[in-house]
């Protein structure tokens, strides 16, 4: 069976449905998006002389949804130009156009009388083999296929997307009795190589997997704060990083959600359930009150937070009133700061005899029982619960990880103690001397199931740098980078200084890394594995050195990376750079003359320098510049002023990429260049790409001299500036920066068209910056992004 996705559908225009529309698009998948037609026609379209058989008014719904996709924070699309792909209609005079569609989503009303009748139009239209989902989060997929076609319910699940589609990377797949395998490994694949997700294979049970056991904790956490008299603010203060959950905590993340979001969710199950279960999902009275106040949290302005000037105040769950935010601070929360690594933060706290201890006790240990106990209920296995909770609720050890982290055999003592009921197979599995759900066995993780350790089941693109170093595959390290053996003939530089910010560890390590490839390896590749690829340059040692005079030092520093940059340029090997997440300043310095880029989807790349007072340092000027240059397509005339206009722009205004798609519009990236959806493939495809390059007969660029728009360029890129200036834009000092990344882009005084060597505009860049260091007020502006991390304007 050759199943394939050419074209989608979805039907259901909501805030769900449009993202997923989006995400469709931006995936490259042309996607119909189909909503009811109209009950009315709106004033406008009355004086536009409209009628309800009008098209324009019957796809109103779906056309002002793909119109609201352009204004959406956080932005749906990861580039404008992937509305195109998407096209709007009704379910009425449309529905046929489904027959072209290898995948149609259905995102109705969560009514299973509605999406039964839904089914029924499109099994008379689709054609055969194509696969239908739902994305249902409350109804049983089993139930709502009843009464369709063989070919229907074979080719039939659900397909669980958590908002917004575009960020958040878990999809539940729920297949039903009826659907055959070869569907649910097709979409599992899908979803993971084309979709970019994390897939997890849930049950036909209410919520299924992360909303279930997340709506529980969240649920539980708001009645230990009621019982136990602690504040919203308490509460947030301690349920976020400071135990591996994003900064919105537990009531900033409902506030997120929506409260009308979460009470739905929480319904779900309620009226599914019974015994504790249910009296766990009755929302407390004080919620439904908000609710009825219209209270829902961000999209309604206030919620269990309210901005009131430049303060943010927390409500009272008694008084319905708001109040100064509080904040949990004991000896607990002070010792977990010291320690070192989750595993060791976890345990300072939830063992602690305090208030933050005793909190954090009473709301995870009841979230491990119940995980536990719905174990074989809602999935095969722990792994799909913890990828569950990491993937869809930003959690960085899901249940039994955590359970791991704070020791198995000494939690279930204390449950056992406190007269909490262990589930049987846990007591079974520490009676059998089973002591951790997770193990490490010649560098493959296992996990245990049944009596006995499995090896967890990963997609073969993920590639884990820390596997790779336990397992002695470093060939080199220093304080702030490692270079790794990634297999294959590759190699792999890991920066490890904190932030990855570039300092002289890193710069000696990219001059050792391009040595040791070109004698031992077939590639290199640049990337890692933290939280982001690199914030650009140590920005604190240069403002010391800068402080303490030390211009000579600064110069040498800048001048050693403008050479690691060409070193990595004119390699006889390919080095592939990995980029995503924010990749800003020097980070993008080192991706510009790399052989190729490989970037993340979710990339936000920038030449960010102009925000600290001063101009990229490494080389970027040029890079961008020439980049630009060479990503024309063949036979089409230069216009250099026009190039030089478009780098200085970026430049100047400090642009920044809001995903590889856009870094592609704003030439960091080119034709040339990869992008990967799925960001756990990130290093494999890279590595890939520096094989293929291998493969082909790699040669290192041939050294050209570069045409620059010399003297009279440089007067029309002042132009704009000059202009701002005098309008009170910008300070002085912005334009004095403004004049120094003029000079270094147009090649200084020369002609117009002049051909200059690179080493002639690395000096120039590099005498800018320096010049620009020893300025008091970007002095102020670096000092002002260390303390206060946002630009200074002066």
């Amino acid at each position: 069976m050759n199943l394939r996705i050419k074209k989608a559908a979805v039907l259901g225009s909501g805030v769900m449905g449009a993202g997923i529309a989006a995400h469709l698009a931006n995936v490259g998948i042309p996607t119909l998006l189909l909503d009811i037609v109209p009950k009315q026609v709106t004033p406008q379209e009355e004086k536009k002389g409209l009628t309800l058989e009008d098209k324009v008014v019957r796809n109103r719904i779906s056309s002002d949804a793909v119109k609201r996709l352009l204004k959406q924070k956080p932005a749906p699309l990861t580039s404008k130009q992937n509305l195109a792909l998407i096209q709007p209609g009704n379910l009425e005079d449309d529905l046929h156009l489904l027959s072209d569609c290898d995948w149609v989503i259905e995102v109705v009303v969560e009514n299973l009388e509605v999406k039964q009748q839904l089914f029924s139009k499109i099994d008379a239209v689709r054609k055969p083999g194509s696969i239908i989902s739902s994305n249902t989060s409350g109804i049983s997929v089993h139930a709502m296929a009843e009464g369709r076609s063989e070919d229907f319910k074979a080719n039939f699940l659900g397909t669980h997307f958590f908002n917004p589609p575009r960020y958040l990377k878990l999809l539940e797949v729920i297949p039903t009795k009826d659907t055959k395998d070869e569907v649910v490994s097709f979409m599992k694949t899908f979803g993971e190589d084309v979709l970019g997700k994390g897939v997890v294979l849930a049950k036909d049970t209410p919520n299924f997997i992360a909303n279930r056991i997340g709506t529980y904790g969240l649920l539980i956490t708001v009645q230990e704060m009621l019982n136990k008299g602690y504040s919203v603010g308490e509460v947030d203060s301690v349920t976020g990083p400071l135990i591996g959950r994003p900064k919105s905590a537990t009531f900033r993340t409902l506030d997120v959600v929506g409260l009308d979001t979460f009470v739905h969710v929480a319904k779900n199950v309620y009226d599914k359930v019974d015994g504790k279960e249910k009296e766990a999902f009755d929302v407390p009275a004080f919620m439904k009150e908000m609710l009825e106040k219209g209270w829902l949290g961000s999209k309604s302005g206030q919620g269990f937070f309210l901005k009131q000037g430049k303060e943010i105040v927390e409500l009272n769950p008694h008084t319905l009133e708001y109040e100064e935010r509080k904040k949990l601070k004991t000896a607990s929360t002070e010792m977990s700061k010291q320690a070192k690594g989750l595993q060791n933060k976890m345990k300072a706290l939830i063992y602690a005899d305090d208030r933050a201890g005793t909190l954090l006790w009473n709301i995870i240990s009841p979230v491990l029982l119940y995980s536990a106990q719905l174990t074989k209920e809602i999935a095969d296995d722990i792994v799909a619960i913890d990828q569950a909770m990491k993937w869809g609720f930003g959690w960085e050890l899901g249940p039994f990880e955590t359970w791991d982290a704070i020791g198995l055999q000494r939690s279930v003592e204390k449950m056992k103690e406190e007269g909490h009921d262990v589930p049987a197979w846990i007591h079974n599995m520490l009676e059998a001397g089973f002591t951790e759900f997770y193990k490490k066995v010649d560098g493959k993780t296992l996990y245990f199931d049944n009596g006995e350790y499995k090896p967890v089941q990963e997609n073969k693109k993920v590639i884990h740098l820390q596997t790779l170093k336990n397992e002695n595959k470093v060939i080199k390290k220093n304080s702030g980078a490692s270079l790794i053996d990634l297999g294959d003939g590759i190699a792999g530089l890991q920066f490890t200084s904190p932030n990855n910010a570039i300092g002289m560890d890193i710069i000696q390590m990219i001059n050792y890394a391009v040595d040791e490839v070109e004698k031992n390896y077939k590639g290199l590749v640049i990337g890692n594995q933290a939280k982001n690829f690199c914030v650009g340059a140590n920005l604190a040692l240069i403002l010391m050195e800068a402080q303490d005079d030390n211009f000579f030092e600064i110069e040498m520093v800048v001048k050693n990376f403008q050479n690691a940059m060409m070193k990595l340029k004119y390699s006889n090997r390919p080095v592939v750079a990995a980029p995503f997440g924010m990749t800003l300043g020097g980070g993008t310095e080192i991706c510009l003359p790399s052989s190729k880029i490989q970037a993340s989807s979710e990339t936000y790349m920038g030449l960010v320098e102009v925000g600290v007072g001063l101009i990229p340092g490494g080389g970027g000027n040029k890079e961008l510049y020439i980049k630009q240059l060479s990503g024309l397509p063949n036979g089409v005339e230069v216009d250099l002023q026009k190039v030089a206009n478009k780098v200085f722009e970026t430049i100047a205004t400090a642009k920044v990429s809001t995903s590889a798609a856009e870094a592609r519009d704003l030439n960091f990236l080119n034709r040339f260049d990869g992008i990967s959806i799925n960001g756990d493939h990130l290093l494999h495809d890279a590595k890939q790409s520096a094989i293929s390059l291998y493969d082909n007969g790699y040669q290192a660029p041939v050294r050209k001299n570069i045409p620059v728009v010399g003297e009279t360029g440089y007067a029309t890129l002042l132009l704009g500036a000059q202009t701002m200036k005098y309008s009170g834009y910008i300070s002085d000092h912005d334009y004095k920066i403004a004049d120094k990344l003029a000079y270094v882009l147009a090649g200084g005084t020369v002609p117009y068209g002049t051909e200059v060597d690179e080493q002639y505009l690395l000096d120039l860049e590099r005498e800018a910056f320096l010049s620009l260091v020893g300025e008091a007020k970007s002095q102020q502006r670096m000092q002002h992004m260390l303390v206060k991390g946002k630009p200074l304007r002066n």
